[in-house]
């Protein structure tokens, strides 16, 4: 399994708008072969910033299967709008303990 990581800053006086697409959007990448779940948090301490959490069964599943739709150009134009500066997106796999 592998967590996508992903710190979102949405502009000010967008929040309500992005937390509302970003549910109409969560269609969107649930449907891609090889995902797994996701979840959306957002910061208490700072206004407009959330950490998108996605696990995906393999790196490949988000970086070539998601990444190379048309699924995610819908994805892009209902969210990418809304994110100022781009989101940073880093790939994390567990470590047995």
């Amino acid at each position: 399994m592998i967590l996508e990581v992903v710190m979102l800053h949405v502009k000010p006086g967008l929040e309500s708008d992005f937390e509302a697409t970003f549910k109409k959007a969560s269609t969107i990448i649930s449907s891609i072969k090889g995902y797994l779940s996701h979840e959306l948090h957002k910061c208490i301490e700072v206004k407009g910033k959330y950490l998108l959490l996605v696990r995906w069964e393999t790196l490949e599943s988000h970086t070539v299967g998601f990444r190379n739709s048309a699924e995610f150009q819908e994805w892009k134009k209902l969210l990418h709008h809304f994110y100022e500066p781009s989101p940073i997106i880093e790939h994390f796999e567990e470590i047995e303990i």
